[in-house]
């Protein structure tokens, strides 16, 4: 059974950085693209930033200078390095991984749990 599984969330003060992971576990044949996405309480969950297996890489707005999303695909990891974190950008971040696995291979859309990230002003 195919997982994500995130860790780095926590409480950190305006100005200062976090760094996320997300690795996914189980019999993947392949990742085609990984990312991030954050939901705030209230509101929407919405696009952080991602990236595809060739590394190109897509990012909100709000984060772009800020954010740094890169992968190791030999660990199936992908990591978001955030810096000058502000409050606005509080809330629940989730792993995202299209890949494909199972037997037939097929192209699944998995989720993580969510790491919480709260930043104070």
């Amino acid at each position: 059974q195919v997982q994500l599984v995130e860790s780095g969330g926590g409480l950190v003060q305006a100005g200062g950085s976090l760094r996320l992971s997300c690795t996914a576990s189980g019999i993947i044949f392949s990742i085609y693209a990984m990312g991030w996405y954050r939901q705030a309480p209230g509101k929407q969950r919405e696009l952080v930033a991602t990236i595809t297996s060739t590394s190109n890489t897509n990012y909100a707005d709000s984060v772009k200078g800020r954010f740094t999303i890169s992968r190791d695909n030999a660990e199936k990891t992908v990591y978001l390095q955030m810096n000058s974190l502000q409050p606005e950008d509080t809330a629940v971040y989730y792993c995202n991984a299209g890949l494909t696995t199972g037997v037939p291979l097929r192209k699944y859309n998995y989720w993580g749990q969510g790491t919480q990230v709260t930043v104070s002003s």
